[in-house]
């Protein structure tokens, strides 16, 4: 009877050995951005991502592990000759990352390798259609080039490329110093341009400031001229009030017989003056003999005024 049971614990432990083993064997933990290729019977089955996955146990095997990241590789330096007939050595980097697991394990033996390979043949060849001098001027375009170029013809291989860049681009010793030269003269040549645009714009400074000292001056002349022609026109007028209220005075004067009698002797007066006047310029005019009082002086003055506005 012992030996019934143990042979019944031998068999129960073996079954359970056997379902742990085929419980192992069918499921599959793939971890993120990760993906297996499945072959059964060494035929291409199925393709299972990130989660959890059952597969028949000793039937399907996982063939091929493929990573779904981005991956970055080293494009190791290469000869290239530009269009102008220069030889560079030229490197980058690629970046590239699997669409297709099943293209990537049977489009191509090692899709790394083929893709590496693919960069440098095409990036020889974009290099072949350009100058030296753009290589350097125009490298965000080569690497555009590049990038098409590897994407059209990788297709098959499940693979996209997602960027090349150009690390160094090393031209011969000759034309590197070449280069240098040319740079020095360049330098050179900028400093003298700005130096005398430095000159220009000093001498258009100072030009610009004689021409505002001017400016400001006539300003300031224009203004004196205008306070001074105020001012004259203002002392003119003040004469003019100074006379009107003279008159107005001499006329409110007048009125009165002390003041016609004033008036009649400041008119002798002028009279006698205008006479000598008359006298020193060799024009002789003669009054009568009988005009002693004050009303013949004041004819006679008023004759003489006479002659003298005809003249």
């Amino acid at each position: 009877m012992s030996q019934v049971l143990d042979v019944l614990l031998t068999v129960e432990v073996a079954l359970l050995v056997l379902v742990i083993i085929l419980l192992k064997s069918s499921i599959k933990f793939v971890p993120q951005n990760r993906a297996y290729v499945i072959e059964r019977f060494g035929k291409y089955n199925k393709s299972i991502e990130a989660g959890l996955n059952f597969i028949l146990p000793f039937i399907d095997v996982v063939a091929y592990d493929r990573s779904l990241k981005e991956q970055a590789i080293d494009v190791p330096g290469q000869s290239a000759i530009t269009r102008d007939n220069i030889s560079l050595t030229v490197d980058g980097v690629l970046y590239f990352r699997v669409l297709d697991p099943y293209k990537a394990s049977y489009g191509v033996d090692d899709y790394v390798f083929a893709v590496i390979q693919l960069a440098q043949t095409t990036m020889r060849s974009e290099i072949g259609k350009m100058e030296l001098d753009k290589t350097f001027e125009e490298r965000d375009a080569l690497n555009t080039n590049i990038v098409a170029a590897i994407n059209e013809a990788s297709a098959p291989w499940g693979v996209q490329v997602l960027r090349y860049e150009i690390k160094d681009i090393i031209p011969p010793s000759s034309v590197m110093e070449a280069m240098e030269r040319q740079m020095k003269a360049e330098r050179e040549k900028r400093a003298q341009v700005l130096e005398s645009e430095g000159d220009r714009q000093a001498a258009i400074n100072v030009a610009e400031g004689q021409k505002q000292a001017q400016v400001l001056a006539a300003e300031a002349e224009k203004l004196e001229q205008i306070l001074k022609a105020e001012g004259e026109a203002k002392a003119i007028m003040q004469v003019a009030e100074a006379q009107a209220q003279a008159l107005e005075v001499v006329g409110n004067v007048a009125k009165t017989e002390p003041g016609q009698k004033a008036i009649q002797l400041d008119l002798a007066t002028k009279a006698i003056e205008a006479k000598q006047a008359i006298a020193k310029e060799s024009s002789v005019v003669l009054l009568p003999e009988s005009g002693t009082d004050a009303s013949s002086l004041v004819a006679q003055a008023v004759s003489i005024i006479n002659t003298l506005n005809k003249k």
